[in-house]
């Protein structure tokens, strides 16, 4: 089952055409991976799909991104409310300069949650969903920037859990991190697919490789090649994905 779909998408920022004409579909709990080499759109594609490009200015984007049947960009959605449901995780972790607990129950209480005993059952589902929970439950009220980096993308990754999100949005979020905490962020994604749909964007072949069910291409804002994991990295269809994947270019 289809849990999101892009028809026709394009998109500009200014004369420049990032997005050229995305036909895709995403299962539901499956992770997929987005690789392609630098500016070739994988990240402008990922903020699409949440409205995050609505932030910058002088875009312009046609075509359709279908959620629970309705086009995002329809006028139909309220962006806040989308965005509780297509959770974003960024490249560096963000933690708020505030507590452990709070970090997390800020998403709940901005969408109307205020009962302590809510509030704390949501934080410690959510730490531990992000398999964190151990490492902080003693301390809930120290500084979230106390945390190590690896343990910071964790937190991060709970506090989008905390509002319960049916889509998850990864923008390379191992890329600051150690080979370490990369591991426990790889290792929890095989878990989260089980409850979520994640899409992630990714640099590294082998983390694609080791984690995703299916796999997406990008080259200059098309879409070259896109299919289940095995068959895009042992049997590619188009010779650039073969190029791209053996570290020929990009």
């Amino acid at each position: 089952m289809n849990i999101l779909e892009t028809k026709s998408l394009n998109l500009f920022y200014g004369d420049h055409q990032a997005l050229k004409d995305i036909n895709l579909q995403f299962k539901k709990n499956s992770v997929t991976a987005l690789i392609g080499p630098s500016g070739c759109g994988k990240s402008t594609f990922l903020r699409t799909i949440n409205r995050m490009n609505d932030l910058v200015e002088g875009v312009k984007i046609t075509g359709e991104v279908i959620y629970e049947d309705k086009n995002i960009y329809s006028g139909k959605w309220d962006t806040i409310e989308l965005r509780k449901k297509i959770g974003m995780v960024f490249q560096k972790p963000n933690p708020f300069p505030m507590s452990i607990f709070d970090n997390i129950a800020y998403g709940p209480r901005i969408h109307g949650i205020k009962d302590k005993y809510k509030l704390s059952e949501i934080v410690e589902k959510s730490l531990k969903g992000a398999a964190l929970w151990d490492e902080v439950k003693d301390r809930l009220n120290k500084n979230a920037l106390g945390l190590s980096g690896g343990q910071q993308q964790r937190l991060c990754i709970a506090r989008t859990l905390a509002v319960e999100p049916d889509v998850i949005l990864m923008d390379e979020p191992t890329s600051a991190l150690d080979p370490i905490s990369t591991l426990k962020i790889e290792e929890l994604m095989s878990v989260l697919k089980k409850d979520y749909t994640v899409i992630i964007v990714t640099h590294n072949m082998q983390q694609a490789g080791r984690i995703s069910d299916n796999t997406i291409f990008f080259l200059n804002g098309e879409i070259v090649e896109c299919g289940g994991t095995e068959d895009i990295f042992y049997r590619p269809r188009d010779k650039r994905t073969e190029d791209y994947i053996t570290g020929r270019f990009g």
